[in-house]
């Protein structure tokens, strides 16, 4: 059977996960739809480098849908069950809704998620919802507007992203996931804050120490604050006790309130790399297939569909990368040493987060 006809069918069994050479197996596919954004976060996508004049992919580039579907039931025939969209800005694509009534339906898909900087999500999350979209992440580094407008390059509006969020709790695309970036003296002051305006409405924060993706978010050491000083300072506010992992390979460390007052997460990949777990492979917008989020190299699959590969030889293609794989830049990274920025890292922009 084809992984075209397969997508028709959720019926059809999924052969058994692949492995790579470390034993970890291909769980999670995050597909990042375009490399535009309608922010210029400093960390991500600073406005000196992205500027009016910037080229960004056009269409023609880009994958389309029927290319994205035939990458996402691939890796699903290979274990893929969590699918994520991304960007960019994926709500800048229009026809969202569309793409994700397509990807509800392969076989093995049971969690379609999508991350978002929340300025559309009002005018999307009803359509989304009734879609069959499951999750939604929004990118949201402050409650106070000043530090949320300087961290989003003068482009951010929170009474936007408090409203996109609020729509979509009232579409049922919950448990609400917040992704904070945490940069010392940039939004580090603000984090209790935050976490209070959040408390006890169901919505999880996650806390993400700065990370050294790509190469010109200008990325140092003493930028970062470990997610063991977030914590302490939490606790001297708030009791609060560790909880399990809902699932092997999941990125955060989750604590939840005493009180009941909620769940918040630390995501640490610089101070306490996770590579050990990691099953997840990224789809960039011009269909490049990276097994990494600090990726120098992927693998060209744009060429491959477009030249008439059958969709067996794109699971093989997709089986082949995996079982090479042997990733686990986090581990290695030495934070003290210089070597790592010489390294050409892909842009996360261009490969989702």
């Amino acid at each position: 059977m084809s992984l075209r006809s397969d997508t028709e069918d959720k019926s059809v069994s999924r052969p058994v996960s692949v492995v790579d050479a470390m034993g970890r197996p291909l769980h999670d596919l995050r597909i990042s739809l375009l490399d535009q954004c309608n922010l210029r976060c400093p960390y991500c996508m600073p406005e000196a480098e992205f500027h009016a004049d910037y080229e960004f992919l056009k269409r023609q580039q880009r994958l389309t849908y029927d290319e994205i579907l035939r990458v996402a039931a691939g890796a699903s025939s290979l274990g893929v069950s969590k699918i994520r969209l991304t960007g960019g800005e994926p709500l800048l694509d229009k026809k969202i809704c569309d793409l994700v009534e397509r990807i509800v339906m392969l076989p093995g898909v049971d969690d379609l998620a999508l991350t978002t900087n929340g300025m559309l999500l009002s005018l999307f999350a009803e359509k989304l919802a009734a879609a069959g979209l499951h999750r939604v992440t929004v990118s949201l580094d402050s409650i106070d507007k000043d530090i949320f407008r300087k961290m989003s390059g003068g482009r951010g509006d929170l009474r936007k992203v408090l409203a996109g969020i609020k729509a979509a709790e009232e579409a049922g695309l919950g448990p609400i996931k917040i992704n904070v970036v945490v940069q010392k003296g940039v939004n580090d002051h603000a984090v209790l804050d935050l976490l209070e305006h959040f408390r006890g409405t169901g919505t999880i924060v996650r806390l993400i120490e700065f990370m050294d993706v790509g190469n010109r978010n200008g990325w140092q050491m003493n930028q970062v604050v470990p997610s063991h000083v977030l914590l302490e300072s939490i606790q001297r506010r708030w009791a609060v006790r560790p909880v399990d992992q809902n699932y092997t390979g999941e990125v955060a460390r989750r604590y939840e309130y005493v009180d009941g007052g909620g769940e918040i997460g630390f995501i640490s990949s610089v101070t306490e790399p996770f590579c050990g777990d990691c099953s997840r492979a990224r789809l960039s917008a011009d269909g490049m297939l990276y097994t990494c989020l600090f990726a120098n190299q992927g693998t060209d699959l744009r060429e491959s569909l477009r030249n008439g590969a059958d969709d067996d030889e794109l699971r093989d293609i997709l089986s082949s990368i995996w079982l090479q794989r042997a990733d686990r830049y986090s581990e290695l990274r030495r934070p003290e040493m210089a070597e790592h920025h010489v390294l050409r890292k892909v842009e996360m922009y261009r490969m989702g987060g």
